[in-house]
């Protein structure tokens, strides 16, 4: 049972560890893209540890998931990690646990995914009703769609068709690149498929409310995408041009106020386009990315230690 509660251990202390450390510093605001991936392989990492833990916990417990998990290994590599000698009742219960986490974390995925198609139709079934085809109109992917609105306003709509929505009060009040940059804005959120990222950080976040490296997840993913839109349309028309539609869009939100009504991290947005702060060099960016990239294998390394001291 040493490894199993290892690993345990492991993702326990990355839970625990990765939203101090990031809250601490202050290059994620610069490097959102970089934050992303940080995240995702911090709770890839926890994930990880859980999996192999239970398979291994499951492979102690029961003889038929030991031989079917050891099948090919050689007799040294099952001898050398104890299997089905101790703690045989722990080992199922804590395979048995584990497991129905893992269940318990695919339904609320389901649930999640299903939630945001019912509100994607919903809204769909708005734009049909607010914006109808014209006739001869062909339904392509990327469809533009203005919408009558008296609030300025932009959004991206994923799906199988997916369409770039944006009000006739945004295009009122945006004009020439100020507009490009919202469009570019959502296009980034488009490209990168943020949608799949805030269902996967809801899921975990909602299924277990008491695990706070997923409350974190979910609100830093929320967040970072963002930073990273506007990077994406700052990168084509400018950091100035960017902040200036930002503010265009929401200046009668009441978020610019002493006491922001709604959305309050657009000011901070905006201060941070508008500030400019200096960003990574591209060797730093390559080191963090490549770091976070190998915290996935440490759980993985863990599992196989006995075995390698076997063949060894």
């Amino acid at each position: 049972m040493m490894v199993p509660v290892a690993l345990l251990l492991l993702g326990a202390l990355t839970a625990a560890v990765t939203p101090r450390v990031l809250a601490r510093a202050d290059w994620p605001d610069r490097e959102p893209v970089v934050a992303l991936w940080v995240w995702q392989c911090a709770v890839a990492t926890v994930l990880l540890c859980c999996a192999l833990s239970m398979a291994l916990s499951a492979a102690a417990a029961w003889q038929e998931v030991r031989g079917h998990l050891f099948a090919p290994a050689p007799r040294p590599v099952v001898e050398a990690y104890a299997l089905g000698t101790t703690g045989g009742g722990w080992a199922a219960a804590t395979a048995v646990a584990l497991a129905l986490g893992g269940v318990w974390s695919a339904a609320m995925l389901v649930r999640e995914v299903a939630r945001a198609r019912t509100r994607r139709s919903h809204r769909r079934a708005e734009l049909r009703l607010r914006a109808p085809r014209l006739p001869g109109e062909e339904s392509g992917r990327g469809r533009l769609v203005v919408l009558e609105g008296e609030r300025p306003d932009a959004w991206w709509l994923p799906g199988s068709t997916p369409r770039l929505v944006v009000t006739t009060a945004a295009l009122r009040r945006l004009k020439g690149r100020q507009l490009d940059a919202v469009l570019a804005h959502e296009m980034g959120h488009a490209q990168a498929r943020h949608d799949w990222l805030r269902h996967c950080s809801a899921a975990l976040a909602i299924g277990f409310p008491q695990i706070r490296v997923f409350e974190a997840f979910r609100d830093e993913m929320h967040r970072l995408v963002e930073l990273a839109a506007d990077d994406t349309a700052s990168r084509r028309f400018g950091r100035l041009t960017t902040a200036l539609a930002l503010v265009g869009l929401n200046e009668g939100r009441g978020v610019f106020g002493p006491c922001p009504t709604t959305d309050a991290q657009v000011p901070q947005r905006v201060n941070r386009l508008l500030t400019a702060p200096d960003r990574l060099t591209p060797s730093h960016r390559l080191r963090l990315t490549a770091a976070a990239a190998l915290v996935p294998v440490i759980p993985v390394v863990v599992a196989l230690v006995p075995g390698l001291r076997a063949l060894g």
